[in-house]
């Protein structure tokens, strides 16, 4: 396939708050064995918020481009990495199979099979946007070190929070509470199994919510770090999954925080887990994640799908962070969706 060619569109940031599908001709590199054309993809709200606003450190642009990133930050950039697709060609075990990969909004790529990964039949191709979600939140729960009959509170309810609490409530007998500021949440816990709080409703819920064993810390606000570290126990582990790009955050790391001996620790998918890193490698975690995603309550995560044609003039709209949205798929043309020549 090394000669082969297409024209696609994919989506660009272009400058801050400003975005644009542009068409483009790709070629299949040395190792690229797969053409692969879009059914969905999703929008990492937290991530491609800081992309789209032009928030990424400069200190961080190295460590922060996604596998296969277009351009260079901070602009423009071609970014994402929640990607579902069909194999139009390719290796005879995969050659019209669904795939997951870690490949920005385009409607086709080409891509090496060892990169793709492919979804189970039972797998419902716009829940397995969540896959990249779920690897994240798997990678937490292993940092965390959580067990049967932990108390544990999640604040922030956002995707990866929402997953973190969803697997945590799999754990038999543990207590697991999810904190967010939109009330709305609370029918969607109940359906994951696991409780909901409002921050104002703590004073009312110790006995459910403090002296926490683990606390995950997803909101992506300072403000929820506090909140985070009031509530564990003493000699408890809050973990820190938000990024929070060029801003500055003021935590309270007075008080008691070293009397009761806390430990704060900062979680990142770029890395696996210190225990499970001898045998697990990234594939595996991520083939991990997307077996994890065979439940169809996870389908409450989703938001109705928008075009892709669609995506430039609904970012700042999604992105908006008062919003309270999900995971938003987006859905690509049926039929073939590029050129090939």
């Amino acid at each position: 396939m090394n000669n082969s060619s297409v024209l696609a569109h994919a989506l660009w940031y272009v400058r801050p708050s400003q975005a644009e599908i542009r068409s483009e001709t790709l070629h299949a590199g040395p190792g690229d064995d797969c053409l692969v054309r879009a059914l969905h993809s999703a929008v990492s709200r937290g991530t491609e918020s800081l992309v789209f606003h032009g928030q990424v450190p400069e200190s961080e642009y190295t460590r922060m481009r996604a596998p296969a990133m277009g351009g260079q930050f901070p602009f423009p950039v071609k970014y994402g990495y929640n990607h579902v697709g069909l194999v139009e060609q390719g290796p005879a075990e995969l050659e019209g199979q669904r795939v997951f990969s870690l490949c920005p909004h385009q409607t086709a790529f080409f891509a090496p099979a060892a990169s793709l990964c492919q979804l189970p039949d039972a797998l419902p191709g716009n829940r397995a946007v969540l896959a990249a979600n779920m690897e994240t939140a798997l990678n937490a729960v292993w940092t965390a070190k959580v067990g049967p009959a932990d108390r544990i509170a999640v604040v922030g309810g956002g995707v990866v929070g929402l997953l973190v609490a969803y697997l945590c409530g799999q754990l038999p007998g543990a207590q697991v509470t999810l904190i967010d500021l939109y009330r709305g949440r609370a029918t969607l816990c109940h359906a994951l199994g696991v409780q909901y709080a409002h921050p104002d409703d703590l004073i009312n819920l110790q006995a459910d919510t403090a002296n926490c064993d683990v606390v995950f810390h997803t909101s992506g606000q300072p403000a929820g770090l506090t909140t985070a570290l009031e509530l564990a126990g003493d000699e408890a582990t809050v973990v820190e999954l938000s990024w929070y790009g060029t801003r500055r955050v003021e935590i309270p790391l007075g008080q008691a925080f070293h009397s009761r001996q806390l430990q704060l620790l900062s979680c990142q998918v770029g890395h696996i887990d210190a225990a499970h890193r001898p045998r697990w490698d990234y594939r595996r975690r991520l083939q991990a994640a997307i077996n994890l995603l065979l439940d169809d309550r996870l389908d409450h995560l989703l938001v109705p799908a928008i075009a892709f044609e669609d995506v430039p003039n609904q970012l700042g709209h999604l992105l908006d962070p008062t919003h309270p949205a999900l995971c938003q798929v987006i859905d690509y043309p049926s039929g073939s969706s590029y050129v090939r020549y």
